[in-house]
């Protein structure tokens, strides 16, 4: 069985064993381990204090979350930045929306290998997210230092076939974000997302050969469906997420790692 499948079935039964003991005063959501899932754990103790249990499942599929709101298996999902959730819902025609702005990890590049890009030989192997709006991310990134040339900067959907001047005749490997952090030993080099790095126990503030500026439109978001924005139990959560609270927390934990994004 391979690792999608096993991903998916780990997190249905997540899904109906939480329905069989939660109360009725639960509210599900679905994030990624690391930052989504820490954040959401420190504000549970006060979600419980307004008569709200706060279930938290975790997961490391990208597919699967917007599924699983859409399909109302959950009410709300944290993991994913808004050129990827618009991405989702122009490919699904999924009912959601961003119910508020939280955090922006900075994507950085990695290496196992080098203490420099200026050390990239010609012909290096890279690394790279193969979901469609991680791709393009990492690609700007690489543009920004100089490494390459896209067609059209302003295309959040950029691909390697969008790639126009390649002057180290750089080789692109695609992979799974959550698999990245693997690749280190095989690779020249590897862009890797900070939820991930933080969860491979790479420091995203000492580690990476570059990191994404400060002013990254990929801040990861709140999702919900559209129409439950109102619902006194999300406003809750999204109050909770966004106060001073949550930003000491972030803060203090991340050390610049993750950055407050509200």
């Amino acid at each position: 069985m391979n690792k999608y499948w096993m991903c998916v079935i780990t997190v249905l039964g997540c899904l109906f064993v939480s329905c069989s003991k939660e109360s009725k005063n639960a509210l599900k959501i679905v994030a990624t381990p690391v930052p989504h899932a820490q954040m959401l754990e420190f504000i549970k103790p006060d979600l419980k204090a307004k008569g709200i249990d706060l279930v938290i499942i975790t997961t490391e599929d990208y597919n699967m979350p917007n599924r699983a709101l859409a399909n109302k298996e959950v009410d709300a999902n944290f993991f994913q930045h808004i050129p990827f959730l618009d991405e989702q819902i122009k490919q699904f025609g999924y009912s959601i929306e961003s119910l508020a702005k939280i955090e922006l990890e900075p994507m950085g590049i990695y290496s196992k290998k080098l203490h420099s890009l200026n050390d990239l030989q010609t012909g290096a192997i890279i690394a790279i997210p193969n979901d469609p709006t991680n791709e393009a991310r990492a690609l700007l990134l690489l543009q920004s230092e100089g490494l390459l040339q896209l067609q059209n900067s302003d295309d959040l959907q950029s691909t390697i076939l969008n790639i126009t001047s390649n002057p180290k005749n750089l080789k692109f490997i695609e992979v799974d974000a959550a698999m990245l952090p693997r690749t280190l030993a095989d690779v020249d080099a590897a862009v890797i997302n900070t939820n991930y790095a933080l969860g491979a126990n790479l420091d995203p503030l000492k580690d990476p050969l570059v990191l994404e500026s400060k002013d990254s439109p990929y801040v990861n978001v709140l999702a919900v469906r559209t129409g439950d924005e109102s619902r006194p139990d999300i406003q809750a959560l999204k109050d909770s997420m966004t106060s001073e609270k949550m930003r000491a927390f972030i803060i203090e934990k991340y050390k610049g790692a993750v950055l407050p994004a509200f």
